[in-house]
């Protein structure tokens, strides 16, 4: 089975939602630029992000805070988000059983792959790391999507942008592939994704299937 990550993977959704997440720190009155969004955050569950930041401020964020940034979300990635560059490409061919896991909310997951066209390659297997006790870093999440499936963890290929993804994986005993072919992806990513633990590094998703066939050969 082919596990996906959609934030950064299947969706180029990171600079988007960082900025949003940013602004929303800033109109309550913590200081959080994009960077630090994405430098602290990136991969993370939204409810895990905000219990570090009010315990590193030493003060509670606002009352709804969660629902306001999450609404906000979903109505700028109705208007503005798109699929990652060859996503449906790299979908098209791929058979077998496959599904995301996702540091996301059920709804944020759903709209990501509706407004982008992708839904209909996983429906309905999508799990949130909502479902599960532990985020990312833990390998909660992606055990989780195993045992719904039946799969293995062992005959899991996990297709990951961040080092929190990469390491849950690998802490789930599958076998992960990095991706830094997303617009957020800095020049240092993939060294940051192989220290993580990731067999091989794509640039490209249409790398995807020969990566998929090197690693089931070994």
């Amino acid at each position: 089975m082919v596990i996906f990550d959609c934030n950064g993977v299947l969706v180029d959704s990171e600079p988007l939602a960082t900025a949003i997440v940013s602004q929303e720190f800033m109109r309550a009155g913590f200081p959080l630029t994009p960077d630090v969004v994405a430098r602290y955050f990136t991969g993370r569950r939204p409810a895990d992000m905000f219990t570090e930041v009010e315990i590193a401020a030493r003060r509670k964020l606002p009352p709804n805070f969660a629902e306001t940034v999450a609404s906000v979300i979903l109505r700028r990635f109705r208007k503005e988000l798109r699929a990652t560059r060859h996503a449906e490409y790299a979908l098209s061919w791929l058979r077998g059983p496959k599904c995301v896991a996702s540091s996301s909310s059920h709804e944020r997951i759903r709209v990501s792959l509706e407004s982008t066209g992708l839904i209909r390659f996983f429906e309905p297997n999508l799990f949130s790391a909502g479902d599960v006790r532990n985020g990312k870093p833990a390998p909660d999440l992606f055990l989780h999507a195993a045992s719904r499936l039946q799969v293995s963890p062992g005959d899991c290929i996990v297709v990951e942008d961040s080092a929190v993804g990469v390491a849950a994986a690998v802490a789930a005993g599958m076998t992960v592939i990095g991706f830094v072919g997303g617009s957020h992806a800095g020049s240092q990513l993939d060294t940051v994704l192989r220290s993580a633990g990731a067999r091989s590094v794509i640039p490209d998703l249409r790398a995807l299937k020969s990566a998929i066939i090197n690693l089931r050969g070994w």
